[in-house]
């Protein structure tokens, strides 16, 4: 921690500076890890709820924006940077592939991850895409959070395991028909023929009513 600089004649003191003066408004996610610092082995525990931006989904399925993120974090100062360990739990909103039903859940999931100092070894061998990174004093965990979230959203959800879709001649759900639910189906080769006995009068063995005079 930085030594106080010693009053002068004249300055203005700006003040205690409080974790709200730290914390940059624009983005909550965000994280100052001036408290933190860079001792190895210090450690601090992270407990909040953020609003959960727009675009963690897939087709079907994902976390609505602004939906409540728990977070249950443990920040560790290693020597390349900082390890982040916990769980995030979200919720989930969306149709199932089958019926097409909607679906509300919540997923809870696991997250360990390095953020790596700017000039560590870490940062200087490793690629763009490989390794996140701390900017400055502060660490985004936004990023992290969405791809977690994201890649483990199931592409075809399910409302239940055994949903048995969508009858293919009506449309209607069929686990909400009957068991000998069916359609009867006409082969389209004798279909014009079909329709030719239908509509013609009487029924074949049917002796044909004398027109009255």
């Amino acid at each position: 921690m930085p030594a106080a600089q010693p009053f002068r004649s004249g300055a203005v003191s700006p003040g205690p500076r409080t974790t709200a003066d730290r914390r940059p408004a624009a983005n909550p996610w965000r994280l100052d890890l001036r408290e933190l610092g860079r001792r190895p082995g210090s450690m601090q525990e992270v407990d909040r709820t953020l609003p959960a931006p727009a675009g963690w989904r897939v087709e079907l399925i994902g976390v609505p924006e602004g939906g409540e993120v728990d977070l249950h974090l443990r920040l560790e100062s290693v020597m390349e940077g900082v390890l982040v360990t916990g769980e995030l739990e979200a919720p989930v909103v969306g149709s199932c592939a089958r019926c097409l039903e909607p679906i509300e859940d919540r997923i809870r999931l696991g997250i360990q991850e390095l953020f790596a100092y700017e000039g560590s070894t870490t940062e200087a061998t490793s690629e763009e895409d490989e390794v996140r990174r701390i900017e400055g004093d502060f660490l985004d965990l936004e990023p992290l959070a969405r791809d977690t979230v994201v890649l483990n959203l199931p592409l075809a959800p399910v409302c239940t395991e055994d949903c048995a879709g969508l009858c293919v001649d009506c449309g209607l759900r069929l686990d909400d028909l009957p068991a000998d639910h069916t359609h009867e189906v006409v082969d389209p080769r004798w279909a014009a023929l079909a329709q030719k006995f239908t509509s013609s009068p009487g029924t074949p063995g049917e002796t044909p009513t004398p027109e009255e005079n």
